[in-house]
């Protein structure tokens, strides 16, 4: 098996990338009416150039420069040229707000941004005092200083001297400082070492192989937010350190349409976005004709019974060889035909959606991770796939399971602390090992289960703890349920706030809801559920890998809560 390269940094890589595959595509993006390549040269020159001129403009070693972009070149051509001059990126959510912008900025103290449209750079101006904003869009504000990205990357130069500098970088210096999400609450500045990066490059490296990874010949898709930890780790870093090119988006909104023009060899699909695409898969599914139905589900059974390791009989396997035919090749035509490998992280993947795939012919893997460990802590092998669990530990990393079930992690991969959270840094750093907040278990081959998360615990006015994600799961595996979340911290029973899957009414989600309690415990029971809009992003109430934020969603309908006693 091929060993991956040993880069000292993250930008001594992206040069060294540049250098080898001068003339190879490297990004791909829409622009004009067209899709625009830029190769690995042209990267190379466009980030040495950008890093010359950010110094000439007055950032240095440890300046934090706050980035707000969707997915486009000039993201990677920017964080390379500020990691070669020992300066911090600072990703930001394009959906961040003017307090939000202002509390990153307060946070981390950084007085440089910048930002890819008129748009943002509103939004940033307004959020903090600021030394320097560089902006892809006209933008001009009274009394700031701003200037064109273009005019950061004008120079014909070679990267030699550029590319020479950032080979000094040792491994242990911050590479960039990463806002967790805040499902939870204020997001907490994750400061993300090179070496945590390269660690998860390296144990992720061993598991493409397994698929018959070919530089220079796979293409990726990218579409979740460059400002999150797994695709700027996953999406952007590894991806283009093994030769993949890397294809941004249009956005969600257009991700079907650019999945068929694209055609990608592997994607990332968060939770969400496989239930909606199942959801949707099942609900055309009832339009058609009974025959069509019937080969659909003799397609789900017996992939579903190759799954589980059954042996199909010389009949079934005459059966399964035409289904691949009639019905799986056209779920594989909705990935754009020709996708190798999937992989399921952000949240957790009910296993029934993970296996109504992998019946179907997707080679879907699910992963784990966390912001505070480069992110990426384990993932199915993919030669041996356990879709109820989220894999072995990639390889350096160390997993040990605690005595109430908390998931440690120690190695590379950990971050150093939190931003100006010292306090903080050492209730989830002790002696070394990561304290994931995660509860799970180890199977005998090293498989991680993930069965709760310690916070999200629900304790019931009787004393019973309740795992409001087992019961969320359970709603959302129902075909009326699009998203679901469980209240009742403090309370006598839960309640369950319900979002109707397309086509359904108040009456079928009921149905849904009293089929879930069927099976659950009398404790874990739900007592009230009530129907609400859609959780978005737009409205705060979702994350940009559609996580749940459930202190906004507890916020945001507080008036409801009460009144159904929640």
């Amino acid at each position: 098996m091929e060993r991956y390269p040993d880069w000292p940094n993250l930008a001594a890589m992206m040069f060294d990338r540049a250098r080898t595959w001068s003339a190879r595509p490297m990004l791909r993006a829409f622009r004009d009416g067209a899709w625009q390549t830029t190769t690995w040269g042209e990267f190379g020159r466009l980030a040495a150039s950008a890093a010359r001129h950010l110094r000439q403009a007055g950032i240095g070693p440890g300046d934090r420069v706050l980035i707000v972009s969707e997915n486009r070149p000039e993201i990677p051509i920017i964080e390379t040229a500020l990691m070669a001059i020992r300066a911090v990126p600072v990703p930001a959510y394009t959906t961040y707000t003017v307090a939000d912008h202002a509390h990153v900025l307060r946070d981390c103290g950084a007085r440089a941004a910048v930002v890819s449209s008129a748009e943002f750079a509103g939004r940033v101006a307004q959020a903090g005092p600021l030394d320097l904003l560089v902006t892809m869009e006209p933008f001009s504000a009274p009394g700031l200083n701003v200037i064109a990205f273009d005019s950061l990357t004008g120079d014909a130069l070679p990267p030699d001297d550029v590319s020479a500098e950032a080979a000094l970088i040792p491994g242990g210096g911050m590479s960039c400082l990463i806002y967790t999400s805040g499902t939870g609450g204020e997001p907490k500045g994750v400061m993300t070492p090179h070496r945590a990066i390269l660690s998860n490059c390296r144990g992720a490296f061993e598991l493409i192989q397994m698929i018959g990874w070919t530089a220079g010949q796979e293409v990726y898709l990218s579409y979740l937010p460059l400002s999150h930890s797994y695709e700027h780790t996953v999406g952007q870093f590894f991806m283009l350190s093994i030769g993949g090119e890397v294809v941004f988006s249009r956005g969600v909104e257009n991700l079907a349409a650019d999945i068929l023009a694209v055609r990608p060899t592997i994607m990332t699909m968060v939770p969400r976005v496989l239930e909606v695409i199942r959801g949707r898969i099942l609900g055309q599914l009832t339009r058609q004709p009974g025959w069509k139905q019937a080969l659909f589900r003799r397609a789900v059974e017996l992939g579903e019974k190759k799954l589980d390791g059954e042996a199909l009989s010389l009949s079934e396997r005459v059966q399964d060889w035409v289904l691949d035919r009639m019905v799986r090749a056209k779920v594989a035509e909705r990935f754009g035909g020709r996708m190798r490998v999937a992989i399921s992280g952000g949240a957790r993947l009910e296993p029934e959606v993970g296996r109504f795939f992998i019946a179907l012919g997707v080679h879907l893997l699910q992963g784990y991770g966390q912001t505070e460990a480069g992110p990426v802590i384990a993932a199915n092998r993919p030669d041996r796939v356990k879709i109820d669990t989220v894999g072995p530990p990639l390889t350096g990393v160390e997993v040990r399971i605690a005595e109430d079930g908390e998931i440690l992690v120690r190695g590379d991969l950990v971050m150093d602390g939190y931003w100006g959270r010292p306090e903080e840094t050492a209730q989830v750093i002790r002696d070394g090992w990561l304290h994931t907040g995660d509860i799970g278990e180890q199977d005998a081959d090293g498989y991680i289960r993930i069965t709760d998360r310690k916070k999200d615990m629900i304790v019931l006015s009787g004393g019973e703890n309740v795992s409001p994600a087992r019961i969320e799961g359970m709603l959302i595996a129902e075909a009326a349920i699009a998203q679901a979340v469980i209240m009742g911290e403090g309370r006598a029973g839960l309640t369950a706030l319900v979002v109707a899957a397309e086509g359904h009414t108040d009456v079928s989600v009921a149905a849904a809801v009293s089929n879930t309690n069927k099976r659950l415990s009398v404790t874990e029971r739900i007592r009230r559920h009530a129907v609400v809009e859609p959780f978005t992003i737009d409205a705060g109430t979702l994350t940009a890998t559609q996580k749940i934020k459930r202190h906004v969603v507890r916020k945001t309908h507080a008036g409801l809560l009460e009144k159904l006693g929640a």
